[in-house]
């Protein structure tokens, strides 16, 4: 039986009252391909059935946990019956996601490490790249290459072109030798290296790990809500 002939007839209001939404999304979302399109009376009114509002909740449960592309992505491909593409893109969601949560663990272990470290043996003046690597017990290609992976951000001489790394730069080089003596490699590094900058330091950043894992914590658990949703979309439209 087709699914968009079978059962109860629903408006668009109908749709929109369960998830607090208005009709015109609804007629949105099916103008842009997020919901089958749906059958219409000799009126020009829309008919929508029980297959229309499994994919309604499929996609607002996807928004969530992929965001509005990604899950405009996955319904457009499901509606197309193009099952592998759509569960393709919720594979790349799920290794985000556990990319995501390394990430977080590979901060909280070494900014832990850096903030109950002293600081005080931190240069006061910046250091050239010989007298940095020699700290570190690299080479100057090494930090040099951790600079073309955006690891190291160091200020240059305007005459020399000199590189010269600050105290902040020391900083960012220690917890990157942490890291890649631990086996991170270097894009993971960088990634970790632009939480640390953008939180001004370890310790502001030590502050909002909680938050961070909560945040994933919550997608991951929209993402086994979309699953659910989704499966029951695909179940109903027979793919």
């Amino acid at each position: 039986m087709n699914p968009q002939t079978a059962g109860h007839r629903y408006r668009p209001v109908d749709l929109a009252r369960e998830h607090g939404i208005s009709p015109q999304a609804v007629r949105n979302y099916e103008r842009d391909g997020l919901l089958p399109a749906a059958r219409r009376s000799p009126s020009g009114y829309r008919a929508y059935t029980e297959l229309h509002a499994a994919a309604l909740r499929a996609y607002l449960a996807l928004i969530p946990a992929y965001g509005y592309a990604v899950g405009a992505e996955i319904m457009r491909a499901a509606n197309r019956g193009d099952v592998d593409a759509a569960l393709r893109a919720v594979d790349l969601g799920h290794a985000q996601l556990l990319r995501d949560r390394e990430t977080l663990d590979a901060v909280e272990v070494t900014v832990g490490v850096l903030t109950a470290a002293p600081t005080g043996d931190r240069p006061e003046r910046p250091l050239p790249v010989g007298a940095l690597a020699h700290r570190l017990g690299v080479t100057p290609a090494t930090l040099r290459k951790w600079e073309r992976a955006g690891i190291l951000t160091p200020a240059r001489d305007r005459v020399s072109r000199q590189r010269h790394y600050s105290p902040d730069d020391v900083r960012d080089a220690e917890l990157a030798h942490l890291l890649r003596r631990g086996g991170y490699l270097l894009e993971h590094i960088a990634t970790v290296m632009r939480q640390v900058r953008a939180a001004d330091g370890p310790e502001p950043l030590a502050a909002s790990l909680n938050g961070w894992r909560q945040r994933l914590t919550a997608r991951g658990r929209a993402m086994l809500v979309a699953a659910a949703r989704l499966g029951d979309y695909l179940a109903a439209s027979g793919h």
